[in-house]
């Protein structure tokens, strides 16, 4: 097993969406990226930056599906937890939480009765802490729903076709991927973000290096179009992921620090 020094950054870190990205791609794809990164924990940063709840990452983990991540920026960027790898649990970080805590407040208390009644959307069956999801149908959906959203002083997104998210206004996934890159010290120029849908928007916007995989939806597509810090890989999932280190040469990077000796045994 190799560790990560403590009193050193690491060389690179990956920030990556899971459905469709980190989970994408074919089996191999998956184990080759993951064995890559596990190789080389001790100067590889992993944080997942995703719709998804921390229960669900922790399980996915610990059932051995995915690798551990060092952080999450879970529920479409209204989480931001630590992994305690003592523990392999995954504790929200409160001083990083609390503007976000304190732009939703008490939700959406004042518009539920609307979003109750509204037709094209039927709400997930999650309990989420500073944000509210929903299953979207675009045939039935009313637009003056998204219009009492915002309204309320809220974001709606709409994601893959299928998704409707209502989030703090101005928190998303980039924004708080931001704050805790900021917390945590990291260079702009050692990150990758990666992703596949709307909601993974933010992540590009941010100016960080990109990569949107193979299986991209056509909405992202479009509105990433022309952004030179995000390459729109040809391989879907994971090996779309693989292709973008390689590309952006995060990989010779990880390569050379590795041969100054920056890694130890455990």
């Amino acid at each position: 097993m190799l560790i990560r020094r403590q009193n050193m950054d690491p060389v690179f870190t990956l920030a990556t969406d899971l459905d469709g990205t980190f989970l994408g791609g074919s089996e191999m794809e998956r184990q080759s990226l993951y064995n890559w990164i596990e190789m080389h924990r001790s100067v590889v940063e992993l944080i997942f930056v995703t719709g998804r709840d921390l229960p669900f990452i922790e399980g996915a983990c610990a059932e051995g599906i995915m690798p551990w991540p060092d952080f999450v920026v879970g529920d479409v960027g209204t989480t931001i937890a630590v992994h305690d790898w003592n523990t392999n649990r995954l504790t929200p970080d409160d001083a990083l939480e609390a503007p976000i805590a304190a732009l939703w407040g008490d939700g959406v208390a004042d518009i539920q009765d609307h979003l109750d009644a509204a037709p094209g959307v039927e709400p997930q069956d999650v309990v989420f802490r500073h944000r509210m999801s929903y299953h979207y149908d675009p045939e039935h959906f009313d637009p003056a729903t998204q219009k009492v959203i915002e309204a309320a002083g809220f974001d709606c997104l709409i994601s893959d076709n299928r998704f409707l998210d209502i989030l703090p206004k101005g928190v998303s996934k980039g924004p708080s991927l931001l704050r805790l890159l900021e917390a945590r010290g990291r260079a702009r120029d050692a990150v990758l973000v990666a992703g596949d849908t709307l909601n993974d928007l933010s992540l590009f916007e941010t100016g960080l290096k990109g990569v949107a995989v193979g299986n991209s939806e056509r909405g992202l597509l479009e509105k990433i179009a022309g952004r030179e810090n995000v390459h729109v890989a040809q391989y879907h999932g994971a090996g779309g992921v693989l292709e973008a280190i390689d590309s952006f040469g995060f990989a010779d990077t990880v390569a050379r620090a590795i041969e100054t000796e920056m890694e130890v045994p455990a």
